[in-house]
């Protein structure tokens, strides 16, 4: 008898154990601005290789918009974004719907900038009244009101046309729209077609980009969010090792020159674990979202954090 209860027992544990994994993963892709260990991540199939074992599939989506992310995470499209931007976790949160902060990626404040359309020299000054292309409810957007605050202006005092950054760079060149809010690769490229910078998101903005997770996720599969996080931080940690391997692989990714990859991964100060300062900067951040009509709702900013976030892995 007490060998059937222990079988039963220890059955019982292997299910409820393996319970703790779906059939697929579905996790965003994100390349720009130059989110370099998830580059690495997916070229090496270091994801696919972590759940082999378990006999779950990886299902990779390409989504740019920090936004739109969260739109497909409370759709249930999506359950892991490797990477969001604050603006976009704090306003999802507010709006009602539940994202986790699971890792920490980047603090790439160089790498966003505002520029002008070719063959002209603007100042932030000169956008009132003109037309601004750029993906709404992010940190690109955020960067725009903040830059118009600071030269004395309001959000009105642009025509705003949401696009997502790839597009907005080309409508920029095109002439098509007088200013665009790009990242990364993409302001090299417009200051190749004649564009020029009109300003970063240095002294405005913050930016941090986080690895982030649907609540839901989270607390039916952990087992599965550990791993997702455990491989992220391995190819962090791969990356460091293989530097110019993994700016090759960041170089081929992005369209660009290897001195371009390099220049835009030492702009982007990468890390892992989630800090107490990370916390007071977000809090910050939904301040200004809340002041200036960004965002619906405050939200409990530390209540984001998974444990694992702020947990460094050895």
């Amino acid at each position: 008898m007490k060998k059937t209860l222990l079988a039963i027992t220890l059955v019982a544990c292997a299910t409820s154990a393996f319970a703790t994994m779906p059939d697929k993963v579905t996790i965003v892709y994100v390349k720009s601005p130059f989110n370099l260990q998830n580059m690495v991540m997916k070229d090496k199939g270091m994801l696919e290789k972590a759940f082999e074992k378990d006999g779950v599939k990886v299902e990779w989506k390409s989504i740019n918009s920090g936004a739109k992310q969260a739109q497909a995470m409370a759709a249930g499209a999506v359950d892991v974004s490797a990477v969001m931007n604050t603006a976009s976790l704090l306003m999802a949160n507010g709006a009602g719907i539940p994202v986790m902060v699971a890792s920490g990626v980047s603090r790439p404040t160089d790498t966003f900038a505002i520029i002008g359309k070719p063959g002209e020299t603007l100042t932030v000054k000169d956008l009132k009244g003109k037309k601004v292309a750029g993906p709404r409810g992010t940190v690109l957007h955020q960067m725009l009101v903040a830059a118009l605050l600071k030269n004395g202006m309001k959000a009105d005092d642009v025509e705003f046309v949401s696009m997502d950054p790839n597009t907005a760079m080309t409508a920029a060149i095109a002439g098509k729209v007088d200013a665009a809010l790009v990242a990364a690769s993409g302001i090299i490229k417009a200051e190749e077609a004649g564009c020029k910078v009109i300003t970063t998101a240095k002294g405005l903005v913050d930016v941090n980009l986080m690895m982030t997770v649907s609540k839901s996720f989270a607390e039916k599969h952990p087992e599965a969010l550990e791993t997702v996080v455990r491989v992220e931080r391995e190819a962090y940690e791969w990356m460091k090792d293989n530097w110019q391997e993994a700016l090759e692989i960041g170089a081929k990714e992005h369209g660009i020159s290897l001195a371009d990859a390099e220049k835009l991964a030492n702009w982007s100060h990468y890390y892992n674990t989630v800090t107490e300062a990370d916390i007071k900067g977000l809090e910050a951040d939904q301040k200004f979202l809340l002041e200036n009509d960004l965002m619906k709702a405050p939200v409990d900013v530390k209540a984001l954090m998974m444990p694992i976030a702020m947990e460094p892995t050895n």
